[in-house]
């Protein structure tokens, strides 16, 4: 059975939303075992049979709207969209039953929905995505008032694990200077970044202050969760959103 995260927000009860763990699929080594990701080296039918899982485990109204992420700030709307492989970081719907998907090893997933359940996001945000806006252009995207959105961050690579340079430190303080405060400096330029405290100040500067979630890391929970930077080859986990039919 696969293993979920629980998403804990307090959601509208027609806004559905799960972050999977790498458990409980049926990929072999480095993809063991709930890669949900066909563009990593894993056999397309191992691949396969996770999304039916997938499908499966949450009763999904439909497969969700899979993105080619590019680290990028790109939105689309799936409304309307039902086939194809949009090159985007994150997608909004407001038709119940689109399923919103992103997937991710390290970067941070976010989930977004309003108040009163009309609209859902996912965003992929790495640290690029984070530094050209895409968190920002996804709440401009949903088209309602970003004091009425609310946000979960997902599992991502935790502040002792993301070790950068100074070019990704200046990418956010030419921005904003007290982004500073989420970098530590490690000696010969290097840094520990915060990618949750960066994304909850730009979720923040851009309106949305109802920000939950951002408590697991990728790199330290071996166990539970796939991590490029600690393993390299290795299976993608997907954050799911969407509006139900139902209430």
């Amino acid at each position: 059975m696969p293993g979920l995260i629980p998403v804990d927000w307090p959601a509208p009860k027609n806004v559905r939303a799960a972050t999977t763990s790498r458990i409980g699929g049926v990929s072999r080594a480095p993809f063991d075992s709930f890669n949900l990701a066909d563009h990593v080296g894993d056999h397309p039918v191992a691949v396969l049979a996770n999304r039916e899982l997938l499908l499966e485990e949450l009763a999904l109204p439909a497969e969700p709207l899979w993105l080619k992420q590019v680290h990028g700030s790109r939105v689309i709307s799936l409304d309307g969209l039902s086939t194809g492989l949009p090159e985007a970081d994150a997608s909004v719907s407001t038709e119940p039953g689109r399923v919103c998907a992103v997937l991710t090893a390290d970067c941070l997933p976010v989930l977004f929905c309003d108040r009163a359940g009309t609209c859902v996001a996912a965003a992929h945000a790495g640290w690029r995505g984070l530094a050209t806006g895409v968190l920002e252009a996804t709440v401009a995207q949903m088209a309602v008032a970003a004091d009425e959105i609310m946000a979960w961050l997902g599992p991502a690579i935790g502040p002792q694990a993301f070790e950068v340079g100074t070019d990704v430190r200046t990418a956010f303080i030419d921005d904003d200077a007290a982004s500073a405060t989420a970098f530590v400096a490690q000696g010969d330029d290097r840094w520990l970044a915060d990618i949750v405290q960066l994304a909850r100040r730009r979720l923040v500067r851009a309106g949305v202050t109802a920000v939950y979630g951002g408590d697991r890391c990728t790199y330290s929970e071996a166990g539970m969760f796939y991590s490029y930077r600690r393993d390299g080859a290795t299976g993608r986990v997907a954050s799911l959103v969407w509006l139900s039919n139902g209430e």
